[in-house]
């Protein structure tokens, strides 16, 4: 006698909201994969170098050291802020620097916020004045040493942030760091230092 089998099915039905988010789920998921690649076709299209700052020109104005161990100092700066994108303007904002001189601050450098325009540069002339430094017996040392050789060293450090209008990328945000010693020579005061350029 053939045994009979009874095939037992389930009529159950998904709730329409498990597919409403999981709809939302994959709409979120193309939509976060095509942001990612618009933005990374648009950088390696576009590839600009980022934006900097560097040393152009300086000048010792005037260095005088007195017996009683203070330093007045007079330095002619130019700082050049260059943006390589061909197709974006870049703004330069929240510029500031410091010189120094073995260590001791000597004066303040600050910029307003300025654009440049693409694939320029714009220059600034920083004409600074410092006010009687009073130098420690290690800092004279070294000032009477420096003298003998020849060559005085300064150092200039600082930040400034700067940012792009890039479509469909957006705003394209850096932030530049500047670290150069500036030498000059005691006969002339003529800058002799390397082009010393920003880093990020």
């Amino acid at each position: 006698m053939a045994t009979r089998k009874h095939a037992i099915g389930f009529n159950r039905r998904t709730n329409p909201i498990v597919w409403l988010v999981v709809i939302i789920c994959t709409i979120l998921a193309v939509a976060v994969t095509i942001t990612g690649l618009v933005v990374f076709v648009g950088y390696e299209v576009i590839k600009p170098r980022v934006p900097s700052i560097g040393v152009i020109y300086a000048n010792l104005d005037k260095f005088d050291y007195s017996q009683a161990g203070q330093l007045t100092t007079m330095v002619t700066i130019v700082l050049r802020f260059e943006n390589h994108n061909v197709k974006a303007h870049a703004t330069f904002y929240d510029a500031s620097f410091i010189l120094g001189f073995h260590g001791t601050e000597v004066a303040s450098l600050a910029a307003d916020q300025f654009d440049v325009s693409k694939n320029s540069s714009v220059d600034y002339k920083y004409p600074v004045e410092s006010t009687p430094v009073p130098l420690g017996p290690g800092e004279q040392e070294y000032v009477e040493s420096s003298m003998k050789q020849g060559t005085i060293i300064f150092e200039l450090k600082g930040n400034a942030r700067t940012r792009w209008r890039i479509a469909p990328i957006g705003s394209v945000k850096f932030g530049l760091h500047l670290n150069c010693e500036l030498h000059f020579s005691t006969k002339n005061g003529t800058y002799t230092s390397k082009y010393c350029r920003s880093k990020v």
